[in-house]
């Protein structure tokens, strides 16, 4: 679905909502040519008659709903009841068609709306194939991702045509070393052609980088000259998934709409789309400013990725450029520790480039470095510290301490931040405070599948209710990564 084609007539359907759920046009498959479609369209708008749902629904095939005839038996314990999902989650290769970017293997949705594969949702279901021993399928979405990189030169932020333009966090170095445990490390030399794309991709423009042009694309130079990331989009119009909602804030913000739009993409390539840490006021969302920020979990996960060169050079035997990877990934671990690390705070923020400053917002990013063994001994007992007086709450680990009506702010817990905070406390042998929140977690999970027979995008970890709210769309079920983190946690 070419959406810059259907001009007008995407803008007025998205406007007046007519579907109800902006992602349904921008998924629907035309009847017949798109040129056709809006020749008419154009012809019958003048009449006053005309009616616009009966004219989409005409032309338009709506997204399948899947699984609607499907019902949890809440006889099952929660990873019975998961184990019976993944088949529910799986779509098998299809042709292109609409907005839908076709992929060679089959592959696992979160669930809900999101009826295509996600870059970084994927890898915490892979944890949980790999507890349900399903490693031909953690197999075909490793492959799906390569072929995403070999066609597109990244993997965008979903398998559909409006999220070419950006990524998301980029999780493929982890997803490559998750397969390796599993099948050997020759794996890493399989895929060290796609592991050297997605590096270029996210380190484009770092060469162009100077003092007085500090920023391009993805890439900073810092002050000092150290080079890190930020996220970005190539394009600063209106996301065509949202687009009613993003035009609406154009109108309530101060800040030039391309300018504004950019910033809302970026967030949404962040995976914390949307969330107070990127706004420069926390209570305004209008004051989004994510592409003047050096995102600590970005640079941890750039550090990953740099080691995994390191390691498949290695392999290979090309030890120069593996000693150069090497250098680059502790190059990278200084400028995190010096530009995100408070030491009178003990905690890690954010960095405001532009205004060369930490951002203020306490948020669970801040468990990344320790996730990723960046951290110091010193540093992690800091966090732990904060993490267990601020962030532990009845279901879990909140993302941020602002209640701001994001999805991404208190009083929601996310599966992907709860594991990397267990994981990196378990990194430095903090085992009371990981066994509390994957406890408080579990809880969480198993209380509402108990109440509900579902399995949750998000959950509200303040509460004893744990049913999450906030975003721009209602809480989805499935729950591809909430599956996952649920059963890799379960097992140990």
């Amino acid at each position: 679905l070419q959406i810059h084609e259907l001009g007008s007539l995407f803008e007025e359907v998205q406007l007046k909502n007519i579907l109800g759920d902006g992602k349904t046009f921008p998924d629907c498959v035309p009847k017949r040519s798109l040129e056709e479609i809006i020749k008419d369209y154009l012809h019958q708008k003048k009449s006053p008659d005309f009616d616009l749902k009966a004219f989409i629904d005409s032309n338009f095939s709506l997204p399948q709903a899947y699984a609607v005839d499907f019902n949890s038996d809440k006889n099952k314990t929660a990873s019975q009841h998961i184990e019976t999902l993944w088949d529910v989650l799986t779509r098998k290769p299809e042709k292109e068609q609409g907005s839908l970017l076709p992929l060679p293997y089959p592959y696992i949705v979160p669930g809900g709306r999101f009826r295509e594969i996600y870059y970084w949702d994927s890898y915490f279901t892979m944890l949980g194939l790999q507890v349900s021993r399903r490693i031909s399928m953690i197999q075909h979405m490793v492959d799906n991702f390569s072929c995403l990189i070999d066609q597109i030169g990244y993997i965008p932020n979903g398998n559909r045509t409006y999220f070419l333009g950006r990524s998301q966090p980029p999780f493929y170095s982890l997803m490559v070393k998750l397969l390796s445990e599993e099948k050997g490390e020759h794996i890493l030399l399989k895929y060290l052609p796609q592991l050297e794309k997605e590096y270029q991709f996210w380190m484009n423009g770092s060469e162009a980088l100077t003092s007085t042009h500090p920023a391009l694309h993805r890439t900073v130079r810092m002050t000092d000259g150290a080079i890190l990331n930020r996220y970005w989009d190539e394009n600063d119009t209106p996301r065509p998934e949202a687009y009613k909602e993003d035009v609406e804030l154009s109108h309530q913000s101060t800040q030039k709409p391309e300018v504004l739009f950019r910033h809302l993409r970026a967030s949404a390539e962040s995976g914390w789309d949307f969330s107070s840490r990127w706004f420069k006021d926390v209570k305004k969302f209008s004051t989004i400013h994510t592409t003047e920020i050096i995102p600590v979990d970005l640079n941890c996960l750039l550090v990953h990725l740099e080691q995994i060169l390191s390691e498949a050079h290695r392999l290979s035997g090309n030890t120069v450029k593996a000693s150069d990877y090497l250098l680059l990934s502790e190059k990278r671990k200084t400028a995190i520790l010096s530009y995100c690390w408070s030491e009178e705070k003990k905690f890690f923020f954010d960095f405001d480039f532009l205004a060369g400053r930490q951002k203020e917002q306490y948020t669970l990013a801040a468990a990344f470095p320790l996730f990723f063994k960046i951290a110091t001994p010193h540093q992690a007992t800091g966090v732990k510290e904060i993490l267990a007086n601020k962030f532990l709450k009845p279901g879990g680990l909140t993302t941020t301490l602002e209640s701001s009506g994001q999805q991404w702010d208190a009083p929601n817990g996310w599966a992907p931040l709860q594991w990397i905070a267990y994981k990196g406390l378990v990194n430095y042998k903090l085992i009371d405070l990981a066994n509390h929140a994957k406890s408080h977690w579990i809880n969480s999970n198993t209380k509402v599948y108990q109440e509900t027979g579902k399995m949750t995008e998000k959950y509200d970890v303040w509460s004893d209710n744990a049913e999450a709210s906030g975003g721009e769309y209602p809480n989805q079920d499935g729950f591809g990564w909430t599956n996952g983190v649920f059963l890799a946690m379960s097992q140990g």
